[in-house]
């Protein structure tokens, strides 16, 4: 009998291994425990032996059924999780990985360092929280002048310094001119400085938090076609070399004459349309260094002269892109993101 229990065990374990889906595991079920199976068979011989030996042999039995239906359960478990995954077409093509880039600001700052470091500009750095004189004193802004209005720029909560006054969240980089004077001291001067700006502003154009990036040029002999030219060589290598710029009499605190700067519009080019009215789109301000910014930096007026010039950074793309809401820049939806 026992020769018997251990052929039954290794049949059903090759019936068991055999089977490659669950239908065949079923099958394998029925051919153990069936009405004609392996165990029933077995079973069934049980009455024929001597009653003394019935109850060993009866104990060998029932351990045999345990272990043959613990494979059973195991194989079934196998079967069906391997039946859950998911299929794979060996002969589809593969997938590429997928690799990101730089937001389109970031591109944006690359760019236009690398157009301004070929005339002699040189990257620099300073405060996105800054002294009110670097912000407007120095700058020849009046204690009354409306850009020191709390609707205007965000103050910071801090002892006021008896000699910069309070502090700001910098609403434009052109905190950088007197302290890039002060740091190079002795002209020429050929700054840009690109930060982060806030104002109290939010609307198609405008966001609280914005990109700015500022030029400052100064040395002995700068003239206005000096600046002019500058733009022009920028507008060429940014925009393409259809789009024209022209300089449009304005009036700012730290510079004299100060102007408007004015691209030819990317829709229409120069024509006229919806967009831009009369062909021309407002790309950011400009003029000659005002005298006493230069004295404010420890510069001499009388020898040196010079030019500066600032605009958003998402509005040069804006222009460049004809994007119509600058907010679309900060929503990060990567529909919008993934075209760039």
């Amino acid at each position: 009998m026992d020769t018997q229990i251990k052929k039954v065990l290794e049949l059903a374990r090759a019936k068991i291994n055999s089977a490659k889906v669950v239908k065949d595991l079923d099958q394998a079920y029925i051919e153990i425990f069936g009405k004609d199976g392996l165990m029933t068979v077995l079973t069934k011989q049980l009455s024929n032996l001597p009653q003394k030996d019935r109850p060993k042999t009866g104990t060998l039995i029932n351990q045999l059924k345990k272990e043959i239906e613990e494979r059973l359960k195991k194989k079934r478990s196998s079967l069906t999780a391997r039946r859950s995954l998911p299929s794979i077409d060996i002969t589809a093509p593969g997938k590429k990985q997928e690799i990101g880039h730089l937001h389109l600001v970031s591109q944006a700052i690359e760019e236009t360092v690398k157009i301004f470091s070929r005339l002699g500009f040189s990257l620099q750095s300073y405060p996105e929280v800054d002294w009110d004189w670097y912000a407007f004193g120095s700058l020849n802004m009046p204690k009354n002048h409306p850009a020191r209005d709390d609707w205007e720029t965000f103050f910071v909560k801090s002892e006021i310094n008896p000699k910069y006054g309070s502090q700001v969240l910098t609403p434009h980089t052109s905190n950088g001119q007197v302290r890039e004077m002060e740091r190079v001291k002795i002209p020429p001067v050929r700054m840009l400085n690109i930060s982060r700006c806030y104002r109290r502003q939010i609307d198609v154009s405008h966001t609280p938090m914005f990109h700015q990036f500022e030029g400052l040029l100064i040395d002995e002999d700068v003239s206005i076609s000096h600046l002019k030219g500058t733009f022009d060589y920028f507008t060429t290598n940014f925009f393409g070399p259809s789009r024209t710029t022209r300089l449009r009499p304005h009036h700012f605190r730290f510079t004299e004459p100060s102007f408007e700067v004015d691209v030819t519009c990317g829709v229409c080019q120069g024509l006229g349309c919806r967009l831009c009215k009369a062909g021309w789109l407002e790309l950011g301000g400009a003029g000659m260094v005002h005298p006493k910014v230069l004295s404010a930096g420890e510069i001499d007026p009388t020898r040196y002269k010079g030019f500066a010039f600032g605009w958003g950074i998402e509005r040069t793309i804006a222009m460049k892109t004809n994007i119509p809401d600058i907010r679309f820049f900060y929503q990060n939806d990567i529909r919008f993101l993934e075209q760039f």
